[in-house]
C-alpha cells in the first residue's frame, strides 16, 4: 500500500468515528431525554448494535461506490479529497452542535473532489439525484408524517388510561425502538465509509472488480461504534430537549417511524440521512400533540445546516484537491486533516460540554409528575 492510500483509510475510518458520536443523537437523544434510559446505558447500548447493523447488508456501500461518481475517472487523490472534505464539515457542525448529515457530508466531499479533478461529468447525476437527494428528502417528511400519526394513534387508544402506568410503559417500550435506531442507524451509516474505502481499493488497483472485503466492513463497523459510545452531547442536547419536550410516547413514536424508514431505505441501497430522518421525526411528534410546542427557530438553524452541507463538504475537497497537485500534496492534505482535528477537539474540550457521567437531572428538563 502507498501512502495517499493508507491515508485514505484511516481518515475514512476515523470519519465514522466521528459519525458515531456525531449521530450518536439519532438513537438515544430522544430516549436520554425523556429518562427510558441512563446515558451511560443509551451509549452502551447504542455503540454494540451500531456495530451489529454494520454487518446486515452492503447495498448502501454498493451504492456509494458505483452510483456517485464514475469509479473510471476517481483516482485515489480524490478519494482522499472528498473524506477531508467530510471530516471538515462533520466536525464544524459537531462544534457548534447542529445535527447536519454526515452522510451528505461524505457524499458531497466525493463529489467536490470528482468535479474538480475531472469536471461535471465525473458525476452520476442519476444516481447523486435518485439514490441520494430524492430519498433523503422524502424521508424527512414520511418521518414526520409517520411519527405524527403514531403519536396520534397511541393518544386516542390511551385516552381514558391513567397517565402513570402509560408513561411507564413507554418508557420500557423506547428500549426496544432506540435499540431498533441504533442498529438500522449502523446498517445505513457504517456502510458509507465501506463504500469509500471499497472505491479507494478499486482507485488504487484499477481494473479491479468493486466489492467490500470482511476487514472493510469490520474495521467500519468498530470505528462507528467507537464513536457511538465516545457520544455527542452538544448534539444530543440539541436533538432532545432544544426542538422540542417529548413524552416517552413520543419518543417511542419518533424512534419507531425512524427505524423502520431506514431499515426499509438500507435495503433499498439508498444512502439517506440519519439526522434528517430522526429529525423530522422528533417534529412530527412534538407537533402531532401541541403544534406550538415545538421550537421552529431551532428548525429552522438545523435545516440551514442541512442545505449547506452537500456544497460546503464539496467546496472544501475540491479546495483539498486543488492541494493534492501540489509537490507531498496528499502529505499535506493529511497533515491538514489531522491538524484541524486536533484543533477542533481542543476547542470543544474548553467548553462546557457536560461527559456521560454527568448525572441525568442535568442533562434534561424536570418531568413532570405522571
Amino acid at each position: 500500500m502507498d501512502f495517499t492510500l493508507i491515508a485514505v483509510i484511516v481518515l475514512a475510518l476515523f470519519f465514522d468515528f466521528t459519525n458515531g458520536f456525531h449521530d450518536a443523537a439519532n438513537a438515544i437523544a430522544t430516549s436520554v431525554s425523556t429518562r427510558a434510559l441512563t446515558p451511560r446505558t443509551a451509549v452502551v447500548m447504542a455503540g454494540l448494535l451500531n456495530f451489529a447493523g454494520a454487518f446486515i447488508s452492503i447495498k448502501v456501500a454498493t451504492t456509494i461506490g458505483n452510483d456517485v461518481v464514475n469509479p473510471q475517472v476517481v483516482t485515489i487523490d480524490v478519494v482522499l479529497a472528498g473524506v477531508v472534505g467530510a471530516i471538515v464539515w462533520n466536525l464544524f457542525t459537531w462544534a457548534l452542535g447542529l445535527p447536519s448529515s454526515s452522510s451528505h457530508a461524505l457524499i458531497g466531499g466525493v463529489v467536490g473532489a470528482a468535479i474538480a479533478a475531472a469536471g461535471f461529468d465525473a458525476v452520476q447525476w442519476r444516481g447523486v439525484t435518485e439514490k441520494v437527494l430524492i430519498p433523503s428528502v422524502v424521508s424527512v417528511f414520511v418521518g414526520f408524517v409517520l411519527a405524527g400519526l403514531i403519536v396520534v394513534a397511541i393518544m386516542w387508544v390511551f385516552r381514558r388510561a391513567r397517565p402513570g402506568p402509560v408513561t411507564r410503559g413507554f418508557r420500557r417500550l423506547q428500549i426496544v425502538s432506540a435499540a431498533f435506531v441504533a442498529l438500522t442507524h449502523g446498517t445505513n451509516d457504517a456502510q458509507k465509509t465501506m463504500g469509500v474505502i471499497a472505491l479507494a481499493l478499486v482507485a488504487a488497483n484499477p481494473g479491479t472488480e468493486f466489492r467490500v472485503p470482511l476487514w472493510v466492513i469490520a474495521s467500519s463497523a468498530l470505528a462507528i461504534a467507537a464513536g457511538t459510545y465516545a457520544g455527542g452531547w452538544r448534539i444530543i442536547r440539541t436533538l432532545g430537549r432544544r426542538i422540542t419536550h417529548l413524552e416517552p410516547y413520543q419518543g417511542f413514536a419518533a424512534e419507531t417511524a425512524t427505524a423502520g424508514i431506514l431499515y426499509t431505505t438500507a435495503h433499498l441501497g439508498f444512502p439517506v440521512s440519519t439526522t434528517h430522518t430522526i429529525s423530522g421525526a422528533v417534529l412530527g411528534a412534538g407537533a402531532a400533540r401541541s403544534f406550538s410546542a415545538v421550537r421552529w427557530g431551532v428548525a429552522r438553524s438545523i435545516l440551514a445546516a442541512w442545505l449547506f452541507t452537500f456544497p460546503a463538504a464539496g467546496v472544501v475537497a475540491a479546495a483539498m484537491m486543488a492541494l493534492t497537485r501540489l509537490p507531498g500534496g496528499s502529505v499535506l492534505v493529511f497533515a491538514f486533516a489531522v491538524l484541524f482535528s486536533g484543533g477542533t477537539f481542543l476547542l470543544v474540550r474548553t467548553r462546557d460540554a457536560p461527559p456521560v457521567s454527568r448525572p441525568l437531572a442535568q442533562l434534561t428538563p424536570a418531568a413532570p409528575p405522571p
